[in-house]
């Protein structure tokens, strides 16, 4: 059994006296660390506060973005590891309707926006249950098979206590095989407060770091000090939940690509880019894809449609996929495309005052109105945004409109 310590929260983490601080007489010391958000709150004309309460979320996710650096090299090749507690006290009730089966309702979208934004990444999941930990899916890159598990959770007992150590040796396993070029991850879901370790698990942690494996853990209930331990010592994050919401925001910060590490190499990746060939409903022959091959399910039966392996003809159902004969990886062009953009993300706008001659958001052509007070800017094209399109841009679209526009007219006109 592992000895933990749990962090218990303190507003106050000293035994002086709380003293006025000399910069602003007129708050306590203990006050300064927080943000009086309550004040930025205001009714709108119908008395409702759901437009301030949006406008705090978006400067909240634009902080986020700026905290971002520039120029910093991304994995595209994401290797990682889901590990889920099934233990005891995932069946506490303080997220509705338990802890669990919020969790694997969060999960679904997250599984799906992941496998959106690293089209060419593979991700497994690890339960750890009873002492134990069992590996149920392996590193694969079809998002509904991952999603399809998860729904057959929501009946799953859940007894005894997590093993951290256990849950980690089977994820380090399975990613210290993988080649140096891949970005090898390993994100823990952690409702409980204790594990039961085999042996002393500091010698795990170790061989993580060792290896290069980035460890994330998101806590349900309290901060645990060897939590702490294991996403310090791998470079990894470590967050306790304040509810769903929360809960939610924390899990999709692990779609983006974490920082390279240092130790990770460059080198060329030999890719089959195969055509979809003799569709449904077309004349040709049945044949059995490799990816069902070895299943029972109803999904495995014989079909005209598939994707062929370049280098060894092997059929598959979906993209991308490691090809189970040869081990060619295969994806399509705009698998690629979509992981393309994590090299070259768009800089950062400029937060500018508003001013009267900017009338419209070039984006999203809104006219900018007296709430308007900030409008952003690119630095490149000179372009003025509203605060919507700039997350737009730099969550999803990952190309600065601005930009493009200029491109595709200097290029129609030297044509």
């Amino acid at each position: 059994m592992t000895t933990m310590k749990v962090t218990k929260p303190s507003a106050v983490k000293s035994n002086q006296p709380i003293k006025m601080d000399e910069d602003d007489a007129k708050e306590y010391r203990w006050e300064t660390g927080y943000e009086k958000t309550w004040e930025a709150i205001k009714e709108d004309d119908d008395g409702f506060l759901e437009a301030s309460v949006a406008d705090i979320i978006l400067r909240a996710k634009r902080r986020r973005q700026n905290q971002k650096q520039g120029h910093t090299k991304l994995g595209m090749m994401r290797h990682l590891f889901l590990i889920l507690d099934c233990s005891e006290a995932m069946g506490s009730q303080d997220l509705k309707p338990t802890r669990m089966l919020c969790t694997l309702k969060i999960l679904e979208g997250f599984i799906e926006e992941f496998f959106d934004q690293n089209p060419i990444s593979q991700m497994g999941i690890i339960l750890m249950q009873n002492k134990r930990a069992e590996k149920v899916c392996e590193l694969a890159g079809n998002f509904r098979k991952h999603i399809k598990y998860l729904k057959t959770l929501t009946k799953t007992n859940l007894v005894g206590e997590p093993s951290l150590q256990n849950g980690l040796e089977q994820a380090l396993s399975s990613l210290k095989l993988l080649p140096s070029h891949a970005s090898r991850e390993v994100l823990v879901i952690m409702g409980s407060l204790t594990t039961c370790d085999p042996t002393d698990i500091s010698g795990t942690i170790d061989k993580l770091k060792q290896e290069g494996i980035r460890c994330s853990i998101i806590g349900l209930a309290a901060e645990v000090h060897i939590c702490r331990t294991l996403a310090t010592e791998t470079k990894g994050t470590y967050n306790v939940i304040l509810d769903d919401s929360h809960y939610k925001d924390l899990l999709y910060q692990q779609v983006e690509p974490p920082p390279a590490a240092a130790a990770l190499e460059s080198s060329l990746i030999k890719m089959g880019f195969p055509h979809q060939m003799n569709t449904e409903g077309t004349d040709g022959p049945l044949t059995m894809c490799m990816c069902h091959i070895d299943s029972t399910e109803e999904s495995s039966k014989l079909s005209t449609g598939g994707y062929y392996c370049t280098q060894c003809s092997s059929k598959y159902c979906e993209l991308p996929v490691e090809c189970r004969a040869c081990g060619l990886t295969l994806v399509s062009a705009p698998h690629l495309a979509r992981s393309y953009h994590h090299l070259f993300p768009p800089p950062n706008y400029q937060e500018i005052q508003f001013a009267t001659q900017t009338a419209i958001c070039y984006a999203c052509q809104k006219p900018f109105g007296d709430a308007d007070k900030q409008v952003y800017q690119c630095l490149t094209c000179q372009k003025i945004f509203c605060i919507d399109c700039d997350i737009f841009v730099h969550e999803t679209l990952h190309t600065c409109p601005g930009c493009a526009t200029d491109l595709a007219t200097f290029q129609q006109s030297h044509s």
